[in-house]
């Protein structure tokens, strides 16, 4: 562990709904004089009045937990830590069932419509900040991401300390990952067929696409048909590699777009607190080695097709 990674500035705030005020470093260079002209260049959401209530209100605070004024000094390299302001969120009206808990590790079953982790427009409802204050334990981090719409197991460590341990293990691909999605049955998957394929993603473009000129293929899955339902199946997915949405994409590039998928093959807008509609995709099981103990592990989810738009299964 690097030396700053272990001095890291511990926040003079507590969390709030599961999520740490935000921590700012201030540039080695610049004409400000003082922070709080710093910031109202910075911050160019906000008005300067808006800046000046919130230094006013103390959501402005130093690393030894005095709160910043108007008179505060800029001082190159300084850490300063800031309250968030949380903006109305949707409720996920779904629990978030827990399926294995030890000194490190925390593995739930999570819902559809549920982050991951706090990022753009979903910060509280999320699986980490729900967790977090559900549970308690204020360092739970993930290990992995599984997409917002996608259900299924989701592996947490509780302390920074276990976190790389276990990345590294889905970093490395010593883990066996298995998903599950409901979709239209279609010929020539009754055995593993293995699918490559190049996706690219654009930033700020919500599906990804094939590129189908690129030479060099950067999405691996494995898909099998397991089981019939009616007009649609069960397939059973093995990603070797994992790009964004690339279950999603593989699927409806073969002509089996995963039922429930507003993305794939073509854009369907739903609003923000539509959970009517639940991606039937589940991350289904995880099986490695334990890094820590060396001993085998193994989990599965306990959610069945389809999947509803209720709460615990």
């Amino acid at each position: 562990m690097s030396r700053s990674r272990r001095h890291r500035p511990i926040s003079p705030f507590p969390q709030e709904h599961g999520i740490d005020a935000m921590r700012v470093s201030m540039p080695m260079d610049g004409a400000w004089t003082t922070l709080r002209d710093h910031l109202v260049d910075r911050f160019t959401s906000l008005t300067s009045d808006q800046v000046d209530g919130a230094i006013a209100a103390g959501d402005f605070a130093t690393t030894d937990g005095r709160a910043i004024t108007a008179q505060t000094k800029f001082v190159a390299g300084q850490v300063v830590f800031v309250r968030r302001a949380f903006e109305p969120e949707p409720v996920v009206p779904f629990d978030i069932p827990v399926v294995h808990e030890d000194a490190r590790i925390l593995v739930v079953d999570k819902p559809p419509f549920l982050a991951t982790m706090p990022r753009g427009a979903h910060i509280t409802q999320t699986a980490v900040a729900r967790l977090r204050v559900q549970l308690d334990i204020p360092t739970l981090s993930p290990a992995h991401r599984l997409d917002r719409l996608t259900s299924g197991l989701l592996l947490l460590t509780k302390e920074p300390h276990w976190r790389g341990a276990y990345q590294q293990v889905f970093a490395a691909r010593r883990i066996e990952k298995t998903y599950l999605a409901l979709a239209p049955a279609i010929e020539g998957f009754e055995r593993w067929v293995d699918i490559r394929l190049h996706l690219a993603k654009e930033h700020g473009v919500p599906a990804a696409h094939i590129d189908a000129d690129h030479p060099q293929p950067n999405a691996h899955t494995m898909i099998r048909r397991a089981q019939d339902i009616g007009d649609n199946a069960v397939y059973e997915l093995r990603p070797v590699t994992g790009r964004t949405h690339q279950l999603r994409a593989t699927m409806g590039h073969v002509g089996a777009p995963i039922i429930g998928d507003p993305l794939y093959p073509q854009i369907v807008h739903r609003a923000r607190d539509d959970f009517s509609v639940p991606l039937q995709l589940l991350a289904h099981s995880l099986a490695f080695e334990d890094p820590v103990t060396r001993r085998p592990l193994q989990f599965t989810s306990r959610r069945a097709f389809p999947l509803e738009n209720t709460a615990a299964q």
